[in-house]
């Protein structure tokens, strides 16, 4: 069958590539970074705006969609396209890793993932054929097959058995996939585990995917170990096809992914801290609730081209947040993911210029990362908080 899309390689340096993935809804040059509307909204800015600020295709998720307004909804509604006002790319993660993050209220079976609604308590069970025909009737222009990601800690036998399990459902969902105009992705298992990591890229290549995910990264795990594993797994990919890191998003993540020959990305990261007064900025994020910025008259990134940056200063968004305002985490919001579009940008001119390398070595020289036991403390209160049901990105 053909693709829905096709995956066009303009230029490389090492093994980065600059590409142009084209879909239903339009063309998208990789490096590329999705926002996240896990509900149909990236929180506090419209979709115009998404789009002003450089973003061509956004991510969803279908098992909030299928949970509330509900799959069928969106279908009579037009799908999501017109139900959330974006004429754009999108591509909906199934609900693998949110149903992981349920804990407790899940029970994971071969036939499918049973669990208890976030929401009202309801009871559920989604088979990888359920989660296809959610993800087609919303018409998204990609869909993710259904998988199981295993925990960081698990041992190499329950990674094995999670790896064979979204195999097994991996194959199912390609058997009952049938919607010409919407791309289906498999999605790299393997926890922690190279062989493994091999095996499971070697078999989903051989199911001839439209693209690869690599999940179960990002999950608790130090980033050195996050950097080995996704190093190791992006060349066993097919270089004609493209491949995304799943939920993999600070902005040192990405500069060390695309040179592994990672094409899309998609992280909360850059909203969900906005809106606590987390400021990305060419050295790092800064806090800009800190007193020291109570009189800063300067933008909250100098040489930043966003308008908020252009409009206002860090003063006056130190008060917003001390305030209380909405409209200090709006603002945030708009500069932070303006400065990861920007940063895509620099990947892509680096590429095509040959001097990824260099501009690798400079942004290193400049960005200095959160604490990585900090880091995992906060991925471990958001993993917590996805388990409650208060992921709102």
């Amino acid at each position: 069958m053909k693709s829905a899309i096709s995956f066009k390689v303009q230029n490389t340096s090492g093994q980065a590539r600059a590409a142009t993935l084209t879909t239903g809804h339009g063309d998208v040059p990789t490096p590329a970074f999705m926002p996240v509307a896990t509900q149909g909204s990236i929180k506090g800015v419209t979709p115009d705006e998404v789009r002003a600020l450089g973003s061509n295709i956004i991510l969803a998720n279908a098992y909030h969609l299928y949970l509330r307004p509900g799959s069928d909804t969106i279908e009579r509604l037009g799908g999501l396209h017109a139900f959330m006002g974006w004429d754009g790319p999108i591509l909906t993660d199934s609900g693998g890793f949110q149903v992981f993050s349920l804990g407790g209220l899940r029970r994971v079976t071969d036939e499918g993932v049973e669990f208890r609604s976030h929401i009202d308590g309801s009871l559920h069970l989604v088979s990888p054929e359920d989660a296809m025909r959610y993800q087609e009737v919303m018409g998204v222009d990609i869909a993710m097959v259904l998988d199981q990601c295993p925990a960081y800690g698990d041992n190499d036998e329950k990674v094995r058995l999670a790896m064979e399990r979204t195999h097994q459902w991996s194959e199912r969902c390609r058997a009952v996939h049938n919607k010409p105009d919407q791309a289906l992705f498999g999605i790299v298992q393997g926890g922690h585990n190279l062989e493994q990591r091999a095996a499971s890229a070697s078999i989903l290549t051989d199911m001839n995917f439209d693209g690869y995910g690599v999940g179960g990264l990002s999950v608790g795990e130090p980033r050195e170990i996050m950097h080995r594993v996704g190093s190791f797994t992006a060349p066993l990919l097919p270089k004609s096809k493209p491949r995304y890191m799943m939920g993999v998003g600070s902005p040192l993540d990405l500069v060390e992914a695309v040179g592994w020959g990672i094409d899309m990305f998609d992280c909360a990261l850059p909203t969900r801290v906005a809106r606590h007064g987390g400021i990305y900025r060419a050295e790092g994020r800064i806090d800009i609730t800190s007193a020291k910025y109570r009189e800063d008259t300067g933008p909250l990134e100098n040489g930043c081209d966003c308008d908020v940056c252009n409009h206002f200063t860090a003063a006056y968004i130190h008060h917003l947040f001390r305030a209380k305002e909405l409209l200090g985490g709006r603002l945030a919001t708009l500069h932070n993911l303006r400065f990861y579009q920007r940063l895509m940008a620099q990947l892509r001119e680096a590429i095509v210029k040959d001097a990824l390398v260099s501009f690798q070595g400079a942004f290193r020289a400049c960005y200095t990362p959160s604490d990585d036991a900090a880091r995992l403390t906060q991925l471990g209160k958001w993993a917590a908080s996805r388990g409650r049901g208060q992921k709102t990105d």
